[in-house]
Parts: structure tokens; C-alpha cells; sequence
């Protein structure tokens, strides 16, 4: 590699490293500004599960430690979610230069709506796929168990549906940037749709707890936010058909 051609990687390098920093940064102060509010985050996130519990029965911590790191770790986890637009706005301020103008005015958006999407899947497994998950697993239990849950098997519980339920809620995004980026297009997935339905709550079967509940309340959204996908995927032409442009910076 040249001279020539190392200088801009290394300008790269150190601005990619500076926006990490930030991202970093901005990190640990949303965290240690929810730090003081840990345990009533913790409350917040139970409810769902503890609205729905038998009349006597509490939520238990088996591990003398549990108590006290488990909110941490939650608040560590809900600090990492509050900073997604900003850690987006440094993805998007460091690719941005990249791209054409035109590429500018369409993944801007993308940006913007992947945030809010992630956003509205959380608010979806909370206030809808929760209780109904909770209300079946709690009732489907033997009149002689008695439900006592982990506070740390709890959280790792409802984090992973978190995830799955945030990024599930991504499909639109992920449809238009396979269709602009060329690599399929919306007429190959319309002929496909009758197998990514099936595939889908295939998807959803595995990584949703082994209720019907949860499994169906992630396949339906994401077949619905298939067809948004589809239907918006058709505004972005494939990038290679687009005419040479000059980048602007």
C-alpha cells in the first residue's frame, strides 16, 4: 500500500475511533444517570410478569449478589437502548461522506425509521407479548408448583425477547436495503412470499419461548412489516442502475 493511499486510511481509522469514543461515552452517562433509578427500572420491567403472579407468590434473587448487580445490569442494558439514535447519528455522520447525494436523501430515512422501529418492538413485547406469554405460562402451571421467579433468570428472559422482538420489528429496513443494494428485488420476493411466510414463523418458532402466544405475536408483525418492506422497497431503485454521480462530502 502506498503513502498516498495510507493517509486516508488512517484518517478513517482515527475518526471511526473517535466516533466509538463517543458512542462509548454517551453510554456510561445515560447509565450513570438511570444508575440512582435502578431498582425502580427493574420494578418497571417485572411488572408484566409480577401483575400476573398468584396471590402470595414474589419474585426471588437464589443468589446472595442478585439483588444488587442484576438492576445494574439492567440499567447498563436500558442505557445501551436510550443511546441507539445517538450511536446511529455517529454510524450515519461516518458513512455519510461516502455516499452520493441521492444515496444521502434515501438512507437518511432508513436511519430515522430503523430507530424507530427498534423502538416500537420493544413497546410491542412489553405491552402486548408479555402478558399474554406470562398469562400462559403462569396458568398453565400445576395447582401444586408454587411460582417464584429468578430476578436474573427473569432478566435474561425478557432481554433476549427484547432483541428479538426489536430487531424483528427491523424487516421493512432490511427488505428496502436488499432491493436498493441490488441483491434481490421486490417482484423475486412477491414470487417467494407463500415460503418467507413459512419461513418466518419457522424463525419465530425457534426463537420465541415454545408457547403459540409469543411464536404467533412475532410471526404475524413480521409478515405485515414484510409487505411495508415491499411496498416502500419500491421507491428505491437498485443502486447499480443509478447514473455516476460526483460524491459530495
Amino acid at each position: 500500500m502506498s503513502e498516498d493511499n495510507a493517509q486516508p486510511l488512517i484518517s478513517h481509522l482515527i475518526e471511526l475511533r473517535s466516533r466509538l469514543l463517543r458512542c462509548l461515552i454517551c453510554i456510561v452517562v445515560v447509565f450513570l444517570a438511570l444508575l440512582y433509578f435502578s431498582n425502580d427500572i427493574y420494578s418497571i420491567v417485572a411488572n408484566p410478569l409480577v401483575r400476573q403472579l398468584p396471590e402470595g407468590s414474589v419474585m426471588i434473587a437464589t443468589d446472595i449478589a442478585a439483588p444488587f448487580f442484576t438492576p445494574i445490569k439492567l440499567t447498563a442494558i436500558v442505557a445501551l437502548f436510550v443511546s441507539i439514535p445517538y450511536i446511529l447519528f455517529q454510524i450515519w455522520g461516518f458513512i455519510a461522506p461516502a455516499l452520493y447525494q441521492k444515496e444521502k436523501r434515501l438512507v437518511l430515512p432508513l436511519v430515522v425509521s430503523s430507530t424507530i422501529l427498534f423502538y416500537i418492538g420493544l413497546a410491542f413485547a412489553y405491552f402486548v407479548v408479555f402478558p399474554l406469554a406470562f398469562y400462559f405460562f403462569i396458568n398453565s402451571a400445576p395447582p401444586d408448583v408454587a411460582i417464584n421467579t429468578d430476578i436474573t433468570k427473569y432478566l435474561d428472559f425478557v432481554m433476549s425477547l427484547f432483541v428479538v422482538f426489536g430487531f424483528a420489528f427491523e424487516v421493512p429496513v432490511a427488505i428496502i436495503l436488499l432491493c436498493w443494494s441490488g441483491v434481490t428485488s421486490t417482484q423475486s420476493l412477491k414470487k417467494k412470499r407463500p415460503y418467507i411466510i413459512v419461513g418466518v414463523f419457522a424463525v419465530a418458532m425457534f426463537l420465541t419461548p415454545p408457547d403459540v402466544f409469543s411464536q404467533t405475536l412475532l410471526a404475524i408483525p413480521m409478515c405485515l412489516l414484510f409487505e411495508i418492506g415491499l411496498f416502500f422497497a419500491r421507491f428505491y431503485t437498485p443502486r447499480q442502475s443509478e447514473p455516476d454521480e460526483e460524491n459530495i462530502d
